[in-house]
């Protein structure tokens, strides 16, 4: 089998969760890393006419997919056939389906526009902040619910469903701007959950590629390059240098 091309921006939440489920399906793949500030131009949008990551290339089959619900579908469906992270069966087929679609629906954008109001954005305003941040625990109280006297979300054992929600959790504290030890307080089912699966040794092998990626592009942890402090002046850097490359 020949490995799957995964493009990632290493910052980025969604990125790692089509690398997570191929380190636990055993899959072969290779990563290409790349800034934030090349993600909407050439050749990247040849592959993804939306400037996001991720996206994939797999040469064993010849497909290109880019948005990462179609491309966890995709490589469950291509992949997963002996149901190690899936299943078989109708309901627990499309109870799966349904909390993928929760999670790409849900959690990635709220939380998502949360770490942009709390975090990045120059301008603070309490009436976004406090929406989204308020997003964040509802979601948190819908997963805390559905995990009341069980491990996961589907069935006995853990998905791509679990799996899916997996990186942006991790982050909620960069999000929300709370101490880290307090990201799950009153949602004792989802912090359980959350420790089952970044316990595993897949979830540390994954976190260790991110860690020397972001270092390898000069990253915070936030994502913005080591020495800036804001999103505004990020977006100063971004300016300033394709400035200077259109000069060259």
């Amino acid at each position: 089998m020949l490995p799957i091309k995964v493009h990632v921006i290493p910052a980025g939440p969604n990125p790692w969760k089509p690398v997570l489920i191929l380190e636990e399906l055993g899959v072969p793949y290779e990563i290409n890393s790349f800034s934030f500030e090349v993600v909407k131009q050439k050749p990247f949008i040849d592959i993804n006419p939306n400037g996001r990551a991720p996206a994939i290339e797999d040469p064993n089959t010849g497909i290109t997919l880019w948005e990462t619900g179609a491309i966890l579908l995709y490589l469950i469906e291509q992949y997963d056939t002996k149901h190690v992270l899936s299943y078989a069966s109708l309901n627990e087929k499309h109870l799966c389906n349904q909390w993928l679609a929760f999670q790409i629906s849900g959690q990635g954008p709220y939380f998502g526009q949360a770490g942009w109001f709390s975090a990045l954005y120059p301008e603070k305003l309490p009436s976004a902040i406090a929406r989204y941040n308020n997003e964040v625990q509802r979601i948190l109280g819908v997963l805390d619910g559905a995990l009341a006297g069980k491990q996961w979300l589907v069935g006995d054992k853990i998905t791509f469903a679990d799996l899916a929600f997996t990186v942006w959790n991790d982050r909620i504290d960069m999000l929300i701007l709370c101490a880290p030890d307090k990201k799950f307080e009153g949602f004792p089912n989802v912090a359980a959950w959350r420790a089952r699966m970044t316990s595993r040794p897949v979830w540390k092998t994954i976190m260790e590629t991110r860690g020397w990626l972001m270092d390898e592009q000069g990253l915070q942890s936030n994502g913005m390059p080591k020495g800036i402090n804001s999103f505004e002046e990020y977006e100063a850097l971004i300016k300033a240098q394709a400035e200077k490359a259109g000069k060259v």
